[in-house]
This record gives C-alpha cells, structure tokens and sequence, in this order.
C-alpha cells in the first residue's frame, strides 16, 4: 500500500476500526476513535491558521495528545515538532528560535507554563475534542515532514529537520501488516525511537500500550497484563528489569522480543537477560537522530555469542558506511576506530553523514561502537574514549555501574574522571590499582566518587555533562 501522510486516518487507521490503537492505564481507544481525533485535532489546527507547511510545536508526554497531534498536522501540510515536556520555558523558547517560529502549540495540561513567552496560537486538550470545522486532508505538504530534537548531552538540542519525502520513505514499508501485534511504548516520544517507532507500529495496524514514565517493575506489570509482545528499550532500563525482584514471578511468555538501542549494553548485561528470558529474541541495534534510527541490528543468535553481543550488529540493506580517521577522509582499515560515515536513503541530509559515532568494524561485517567524538577524553594529549575506562571498572566484582568523561584541567587539558555505584565497599586507590593493571595508566581514573546510581538523561543515557559536575562538585 503506498503511503500519503496527509491521510493516514482515512486510509490506514479506519481499515480495522474496531481494533485496540492505544492503550493507556485502563482504557483504550480503538483505531476508529484514534482516526475520528486525528480529524478533529487537524480541524481544530486549521481553524486557529495552521495550513502547509506550517511548523507545530508539540509539549506533552508519550500518549494519545502527542500521537494524534503529530498526525493531525501531517494532516494540514504541516511540519510537527515534538519538545521534551521536561524542558523548561525559557529551553523551550530557546528550541522554538533555533527551529524556527511556527504557527502553533500543542501542549497537555501539566506543561502550560512551557508555552510561556511564545507568541504561538495554543491548543491543549480540546484539540482531541470533536468538532464540525474542516478536517480535509490538505492539497500541498510541508518540504519538512518533522522536525526531531537531538538529545543535547553535549550541548543546546539542535533541530534536525526531516525531509517529507524522506520519512515518507522510512515509514512506508510497515504499512501492510499480516500479523498485528500488541507493542510496548517505555521510551520518550522526542526521540527518533519513540517517534518513529510508534509511527511504524500505528500504520501497520498493531496496537500500542503506552507507560508514560519507564518504571521496571509497572513494565513487567504492563507486558504481562497486556500480553506485550515487543517493545524497544534503552540498556538502562533493561539492567533495571532483571535487577527487580519482582521478574521471576511476572508471566513475560507473550514477550517474543525486545529491540534494544541508543547505548552500549555490555556482554554481562546481555548473557543476564538471555538467561533471564530464554524465550525472548534479543536484537541490538544502532542508528542516530540523522539517520531516522537504525542502519544496524543484530540477529537474536547474536547474543548468545561471545564476540558478537557486544556488537551492535551488521549493517541493514541499502546502507554504505565508511571509517575514517577523525577530522579528515582518510578511511581506516577494518578493526580500526574512527568516526563513522554513513549514507543512505533514510538520511535526513543527502550524500555522506559524518556521525560523530566512534567505531570499529570486525572481519564479519559487525559494527562496534567506540563513544562519541565529543566525549573523547584528551589527557596531555592522549586521546581515548570513556567506554573503554568504563568497561575496565564495570569488570571489577563490586562495581555495578558507572561513568567516565573528561574534567577540566589546566596542566594536562583533561583529567579520567568517573562516578562509581558499587554493590560493596572499595576504595577510590583499589579501583584505581584494578584499572592501572589493565589499561594504560593515562587511562586510569584520577578523580573517582562514589554515587547511588550515575547522572542519565532522559534517555537513559550516560550524561557526562552531569559526570564531570559530581566529580568536580560542581552544581
């Protein structure tokens, strides 16, 4: 079936109109009630002057507000936006400028006061309302079908505009689905594997539960009370599910498979969940905001092998990547790190993507990630990254997490510093011994502190920013 953006609701949400689309807390709504407020919220924008090509700001959590207003606007020719509720107004404002001022704002209840300061029409809940103004699809659409918000672990958020024609691509072949599933939704909706993810999963018909705020034991409640079937995650919140005590006597047999991503997962961690879930395929796989999600994944025998768990997989068909040496084009033979290079089709930008995505690739084709360009640690002039320092320390038997970055130093640039969650009381020097003996001594962590758990973005990510702050004492 080909794919028009414009009218998702009348050709693909009301094909099975009596079948679950998404499903929050204790109630659902079916996908004839899922098209009825994507007109309704398309109405109600047209009414206050959106029209093509229009940008709409989108402030709510993972749910029906946020999903069927980035449909509604798709609807008019528009370009929707989705923010982080958790911003603040002022980081909204800032966002808003960069992105470029658009016509309108949607924004659920708890998050009024991020409107403040932006002369943009407002709509809140109503906006999902009935209404008997003009719902018709639009004759034109938007050059940009979204616009996605880079994390911003190294910096303001930057927009990254989406092409229509490029996610009109990325999504089309999931619209014909045999076989529809129920799918988990536990990761934010301003990611691109929010987003998109839950964009594939609402045009191939499948239903959606939703859990809004990812808690480990409320989504091993979800998975069994909604017979879950798939769902994708960050290694965060999987360490979290095995650790709860509450795994063992929770009924996860409709669970067939989760789709984990956006940081390492080391090789521990995966031979945990594999004995934890003999049934339930593991698949790893790598991509960015630029790249509309993943150009790799793994197969679910990956994680059983010693060498390829910790990889990230191979790369998908259609995809060319090229290695090369930081800061210039010289590529790399395999096995060595450099900064990776990918083209494709589902690139928001043509030609060559420089990634900032640090990488190695082994002699059959699988794909290691190395850290970032940005969080690479320049000690006097020795250059590394902190997942190599934080692989070392999470092998010590008393250390269950951690985090490594770069801190500030006026002799030798950067100083190793890391924050440490440990199961066992050690000290800094032990730590620091364990690490000397196994990486080179410009690696080893000068500055340690012990925490409860290590400073995340909201994507469960590592966030360094927050790292160097901790070991430091800064606020």
């Amino acid at each position: 079936m080909s794919l028009d953006l414009r009218t998702v609701a009348d050709d693909l949400l009301i094909r099975d109109p009596d079948r679950p689309a998404l499903v929050e807390s204790d109630s659902h709504w079916t996908y004839g009630e899922y098209a009825a407020a994507i007109r309704s919220t398309a109405a109600r924008l047209r009414a206050i002057g959106v029209g093509v090509g229009d940008k709409v700001y989108v402030i709510a959590g993972p749910g029906r507000l946020a999903l069927t207003a980035a449909f509604g606007a798709l609807r008019l020719g528009a370009t929707p936006a989705l923010i982080n509720p958790r911003l603040t107004a002022h980081e909204v404002a800032a966002l808003v400028d960069l992105a470029g001022k658009g016509a309108a704002v949607i924004v659920e209840p708890q998050c009024e006061d991020r409107t403040d300061g932006l002369d943009l029409a407002v709509l809140g809940m109503e906006a999902l309302e009935p209404t008997s103004d003009d719902a018709t699809p639009a004759d034109g659409a938007a050059a940009d079908g979204l616009i996605l918000f880079t994390s911003g672990t190294t910096g303001l958020p930057k927009p990254v505009p989406v092409p229509w024609n490029t996610l009109t691509e990325r999504l089309a072949p999931y619209v014909d689905v045999a076989d529809p599933q129920m799918r988990l939704l536990c990761v934010p909706l301003h990611h691109v594997g929010g987003l998109i993810g839950s964009m594939v999963c609402l045009l191939g018909g499948h239903s959606l539960a939703i859990q809004g705020r990812f808690d480990a034991g409320e989504w091993l409640h979800l998975v069994e009370k909604h017979r879950v079937q798939l769902t994708f995650m960050v290694p965060t919140m999987l360490s979290r599910v095995v650790d709860h005590p509450d795994l063992s006597t929770t009924d996860l047999s409709s669970l067939a498979m989760i789709t984990y991503g956006a940081s390492p997962m080391s090789g521990d961690l995966v031979q945990r969940l594999t004995a934890a879930m003999p049934n339930v395929a593991l698949v790893n796989t790598f991509g960015q905001t630029e790249t509309l999600g993943g150009i790799t994944f793994t197969m679910p025998e990956d994680a059983h092998d010693p060498v390829h768990r910790e990889s990230v997989g191979r790369l998908v068909p259609g995809v060319e990547i090229r290695i090369v040496e930081p800061g210039t084009d010289t590529e790399l033979p395999a096995g060595q790190v450099g900064e990776l290079l990918v083209k494709s089709s589902q690139n928001v930008i043509d030609g060559w993507l420089h990634t900032g995505d640090l990488v190695r690739v082994d002699a059959d084709g699988y794909l290691y990630p190395n850290g970032r360009l940005s969080d690479t640690i320049n000690r006097g002039g020795e250059k590394f990254g902190p997942i190599e320092v934080e692989t070392v320390l999470r092998e010590h038997p008393f250390v269950t997490d951690c985090a490594v970055a770069g801190v500030p130093d006026p002799e030798m640039n950067e100083r190793v510093g890391a924050v440490v969650v440990t199961s066992e009381p050690v000290d800094a020097a032990t730590l620091q011994q364990w690490c000397a003996e196994r990486i080179a001594k410009y690696k080893t962590p000068e500055l340690i502190v012990f925490a409860d758990e290590v400073p995340l973005t909201d994507m469960n990510k590592v966030d360094r920013k927050a790292v160097v702050r901790l070991v430091t004492g800064g606020s």
